[in-house]
């Protein structure tokens, strides 16, 4: 163990699913290989079993409901700080950040108050408090730069760490064995026949779906097959969307070549059977999770440059990025990668143990107050 032993709090709103609560279980499970205690405070959920597993404590708060009930968690945070006396008190959502900063007000001193800002928050009193921390950990430079214009932050408390991904689960070069696609192709007939396009994301207008559909038609207008799954658009509160996206389908010609899927366990497989990895949100992104899990399988990814997709495609594979919102521009490039994909090299940054290890050194900096290693970890970053 590098450093003394720490205790660390991190706060989310619950355990459920999502990149927030993914990151503070890769951070707990860090914590625990490397000696110290990690404590996750949140309202529970289907992930609590596996933080537990990997080491983590969990103390169960409901402090991500948006009520002013909540603020009665004010004083019970405050009387757990001041039993646990944790090193870190590691924010990683908004009103969790609001009860951790006024129960720390009577905390214990020596307790150092982080932030992470995970996504594109409007701008706003509410969303400033994720520039409180003592240190403001940002997903993305995309992140970091959009803290900077709409708040009054000293640059210096900032610190860019990306979100990583483990390569032992998106090995370079994976494809999908036989029996993975035989099943994949019962699941999903009107798949076969032509390179594959997936566009993963939840049924939102905001993950552009409705453009993936306008690709597939303009490229059967130039006589270029493909199909097109949407993984992960079906949700059971969303079914007036996905009729929607089905009409727009059949509109332009395309209802047998599109595939509305719920989501699945096995992406990894999905993204290393896919011709092109789309992402085409039409609101920036902070990070791009998907463009560096496709890229470290060895796959092409489309999408538009702009937010942390833009940013990651500009870095790593800056032949897959098309202007926003430009259509033409994306059949053109779609047809180019279609056509012969630029060669992809195997994902030497965005690694989770990057993020771990940097995460950890910051910790470590503050507790020691080591400017030294704090700018270390800045270059880390």
């Amino acid at each position: 163990m590098q450093g003394r032993r720490l205790t660390v709090v991190q706060l989310v709103p619950a355990l459920e699913t999502g990149g927030v609560e993914r990151s503070a279980l890769e951070v707990g499970a860090a914590l625990v290989a490397a000696g110290h205690r990690s404590i996750v405070v949140s309202a529970g959920g289907r992930l609590v079993p596996k933080l537990l597993a990997e080491g983590s404590e969990h103390i169960q708060r409901s402090i991500g409901a948006k009520s002013l009930l909540s603020l009665r968690h004010i004083a019970g945070l405050r009387g757990l700080f001041n039993e646990l006396k944790p090193d870190i008190v590691h924010a990683r959502s908004r009103l969790p950040a609001w009860l951790a900063h006024f129960a720390l007000k009577n905390g214990p001193a020596a307790t150092h108050f982080v932030t992470t800002a995970h996504g594109l928050n409007s701008p706003g009193r509410y969303s400033a408090i994720m520039t409180r921390g003592e240190r403001v950990i940002a997903v993305s430079h995309t992140v970091r730069d959009y803290l900077i214009s709409h708040y009054e932050i000293d640059p210096e408390r900032i610190v860019v760490i990306p979100r990583g991904i483990d390569l032992d689960e998106f090995p370079y070069g994976h494809r999908p064995d036989e029996e993975w696609l035989r099943a994949f192709y019962a699941d999903y007939p009107r798949l076969r026949g032509a390179p594959l396009l997936t566009l993963p994301g939840r049924g939102t207008r905001l993950k552009g779906h409705a453009d993936a559909i306008e690709l597939v038609a303009a490229l059967k207008t130039r006589g270029i097959a493909t199909r097109l799954l949407l993984l992960g658009v079906v949700d059971p509160k969303r079914g007036g969307y996905v009729a929607e996206l089905q009409r727009l389908a059949e509109e332009r010609g395309v209802a047998d070549d599109v595939v509305f899927a719920a989501p699945r366990s096995d992406v990894r497989d999905v993204y290393a059977a896919s011709a092109l990895v789309l992402q085409l949100s039409n609101k920036p992104e902070a990070f791009g999770r998907t463009v560096i899990e496709a890229l470290a399988l060895c796959r092409p990814v489309l999408g538009y440059a702009h937010g942390g997709v833009g940013e990651l495609l500009t870095e790593l594979y800056p032949s897959g990025r098309v202007p926003f919102a430009d259509l033409g521009r994306l059949v053109e490039r779609a047809a180019e990668l279609l056509r012969l994909a630029p060669a992809i090299p195997p994902l030497k940054r965005y690694q989770l143990a990057d993020m771990q290890r940097a995460t950890l050194a910051l910790y470590q900096a503050l507790v020691t107050g080591d400017e030294a290693g704090l700018r270390s970890t800045y270059a880390m970053s």
